[in-house]
């Protein structure tokens, strides 16, 4: 299960506001399936809830069509009744993020015997016309002058990365039974929340259309207040690469008794007729992905739980090339090479103790912190 959305509350034809974020490879087939559920309890488990159907297709498939609605199945491959699923996929290229602060005052009160329960829906137009949900605020409960926390949305989400393009904003009064009340609404732009500064906040009438129509007197439903709007780059993996930062990768390696004799083929650290075992292979497969991020190639390797000779003391952090100042290893090869070196050199014991490692490789990462170029 990669995620859930929220949980729509007695409504047959829900509009989620979460989106899931996903990975696209284009050389591989990655296959999704959509399943839909009534909930009925609090549980996470999905066999609390009454199935309503599914939907699998492939990731390649949505990103081709942008926006699709296909038929719900059941699982015997039935359709579902009349239930139908739409499904968009949007590219994020743009790591732009905008961060609001949002406030309300004198909104309308909806609840007979109270105030106000209001929450802020946050849309966009589709491609079809058609307004589509971006975010949703949580509810604020009894109050007519809300303060929501802040949120952040990707830029590209809120309206795709057009700062001048006009999102519509939605206030309603929440309601347990799903018949959420209307409250008022107005259309902005992102450039124009950027107006709002900390010092200077930016005020917008909610308007509700029908009381506009029917009253003279009429003026608003309420002011939304934009108390600050922030746009951030959120930056990704391969933009600190590119800007110049370096991994180090320090491996750890546990030499406890748990591991069994390494003399026999049930060890982690037996080492096959092929010349390897399951930390070698671990070793490898890390290794050779990190290293391309480290330039100078040297890496320290360190080991817990053995005793070292001469006197056959236990050790929870020594290095492997059994040179105290210098641990570093020349690349992959080099840590299999002094692992290799070291294993029949040392006895296995314990305890399980690596916090001597962790603590080894936070000194070092303090020390990098004091450098002037990126690491």
């Amino acid at each position: 299960q990669l995620d859930r959305t929220e949980t729509a509350v007695n409504n047959l034809n829900p509009a989620f506001a979460k989106k899931f974020i996903i990975d696209y490879h284009f050389e591989e087939v990655q296959k999704l399936k959509f399943a839909l559920f009534d909930q009925d309890k609090s549980s996470t488990q999905l066999y609390e809830h009454d199935f309503l159907g599914e939907f699998s297709c492939t990731l390649g498939t949505i990103v081709s069509s942008k926006k699709m609605t296909r038929t719900l199945l059941l699982g015997n491959g039935k359709p579902a009744g009349k239930g139908m699923i739409t499904i968009a996929a949007q590219e994020l290229s743009d790591n732009r993020v905008i961060t609001l602060s949002m406030a309300g005052r004198k909104l309308d009160k909806k609840d007979l015997f109270g105030k106000s329960d209001p929450f802020l829906e946050f849309h966009k137009p589709g491609d079809d016309g058609k307004w589509m949900l971006v975010h949703r605020t949580e509810v604020i409960k009894y109050t007519l002058d809300p303060v929501w926390k802040p949120f952040t949305v990707p830029l590209v989400s809120l309206c795709d990365g057009d700062m001048e393009k006009l999102i519509k904003v939605v206030c309603y009064d929440y309601d347990s039974d799903g018949g959420h009340d209307f409250i008022g609404e107005f259309q902005t732009s992102v450039a124009r929340l950027c107006e709002a500064q900390d010092a200077s906040p930016l005020e917008l009438e909610c308007i509700n259309p029908k009381k506009q129509k029917k009253k003279k007197n009429y003026k608003n439903s309420g002011i939304i207040i934009v108390k600050s709007c922030k746009i951030t780059r959120d930056f990704s993996f391969l933009d600190y690469i590119l800007g110049g930062c370096q991994l180090m990768f320090t491996v750890g390696i546990d030499f406890t008794a748990s591991n069994g004799n390494p003399q026999e083929p049930s060890s982690l650290h037996y080492i096959n007729p092929l010349g390897t075992n399951e930390y070698l292979s671990a070793i490898w497969a890390v290794g050779q992905i990190i290293q391309d991020y480290d330039s100078d190639k040297m890496f320290p390797a360190l080991g817990f739980g053995a005793q070292l000779p001469p006197d056959w003391k236990v050790s929870h952090e020594f290095a492997i090339n059994f040179n105290p100042r210098n641990p570093f290893c020349s690349g992959v090869e080099g840590i299999v090479q002094a692992y290799s070196a070291c294993l029949p050199h040392i006895r296995f014991y314990g305890p399980t103790n690596f916090s001597p490692i962790i603590n080894h490789v936070a000194r070092f990462a303090a020390q990098a912190t004091q450098q002037e170029t990126a690491s």
